[in-house]
């Protein structure tokens, strides 16, 4: 499966879903944004939207500072 992340084309084995891409990433799912095919996905809805081959993703990470 051919996806491309934050405008980088990147190969992966099969996924199923939001969920699966965020930790095969090694991603903390509670302190990323994922949106998929320019589409914001709910942090809820991450098991349920279904990933597919030629799919753009845009995943951004909250850093903390202070």
């Amino acid at each position: 499966m051919t996806l491309t992340i934050n405008g980088e084309e990147r190969a992966f084995g099969a996924l199923s879903n939001v969920a699966a891409l965020v930790a095969e990433l090694g991603l903390d799912a509670r302190k990323v944004a994922v949106e998929r095919n320019l589409e914001i996905v709910p942090r809820s809805a991450y098991l349920q939207t279904a990933i597919a081959d030629g799919d753009r993703i845009e995943i951004v990470h909250f850093i903390g500072g202070g």
